[in-house]
């Protein structure tokens, strides 16, 4: 547990690309699941880093891994779209 009493948060996944970041976001701001997105866009490199690595990593905490991952999967086979 941090300081604050909440969960320390995870990295869980690397994300492809900003419109999946933002979706995922705001699916996760809905469900009121506490996360933090990580672009790796560095203007030093105008972007480099991405186009090897992906958009950046999805960190949530530990307990709401599943449901996060859920999510993920959910939005990159349009499921999500579907339901």
């Amino acid at each position: 547990m941090s300081q604050d009493g909440q969960s320390e948060l995870v990295k869980i996944a690397v994300l492809d690309n900003a419109i999946e970041a933002q979706l995922i976001g705001s699916i996760l701001d809905q469900r009121g699941i506490p996360h933090r997105l990580r672009s790796y866009y560095d203007t030093a490199y105008d972007g480099l880093f991405q186009m090897q690595k992906g958009w950046g990593k999805l960190y949530v905490t530990q307990s709401h891994r599943q449901e996060v991952l859920q999510v993920i999967e959910d939005v990159r086979c349009n499921d999500f779209f579907n339901t």
